[in-house]
């Protein structure tokens, strides 16, 4: 496990596109993990995932605090692309298409201890879920109960996003105790 994370960190495949700084948590005994889209600035500038506003969203959704949710025996935090892919017109660029491929496998297999994944954003759930994905990322979220229990689809939680939580209330009122309740079980189990 070392030997990989040792691995992952000094990774610079993608030198060529950005400046690496590969962010990731995650130990043996991982009991959830969340796989994101990319870090964001702040997360690539202080080198702690989720370490922004769309963290403390997440945090929120999840019904934990910073000390179970940075606690790697509990949850893994693995993103597609492990290193900040820069500034587009809209938002971030998306996650670099190498990591996923070269080191999700590797650190899975060695979790042993994984009761969910949670699956935020359109790339991790095309990457997971392949033809299992509905027509609009609306559409696998209001369906998250298809999925259970291996694998639990949101919205990435970027405040960006808060026009779709405005527009589909359904999200807070339906999935998000399901989810809640999900975790708590896992962690005080």
């Amino acid at each position: 496990m070392k030997t990989l994370l040792s691995d992952i960190k000094s990774c610079r495949v993608c030198e060529n596109f950005l400046t690496p700084n590969p962010i990731v948590s995650f130990s043996r005994s991982s009991k959830i993990i969340i796989i994101g889209q990319a870090p964001g600035r702040i997360v690539h500038e202080t080198g702690i995932p989720w370490n922004d506003k769309s963290g403390d969203n997440l945090r929120s959704w999840l019904g934990v605090n910073k000390d179970s949710f940075y606690n790697n025996e509990i949850f893994g935090l693995i993103p597609m692309g492990f290193c900040y892919p820069g500034k587009s017109n809209s938002g971030d660029l998306p996650p670099r298409p190498e990591c996923a491929p070269l080191w999700h496998h590797k650190m899975i297999s060695q979790t042993k201890s994984v009761q969910l994944m949670v699956l935020i954003g359109q790339y991790a759930q095309s990457y997971y879920l392949k033809n299992k994905v509905k027509e609009t990322l609306t559409d696998t979220i209001k369906n998250f109960n298809q999925y259970l229990p291996n694998y639990f689809v949101l919205p990435h939680p970027s405040p960006r996003n808060n026009i779709w939580m405005a527009k589909n209330k359904w999200f807070e009122r339906d999935v998000l105790p399901s989810l809640k309740n999900k975790v708590a079980a896992i962690i005080h189990a």
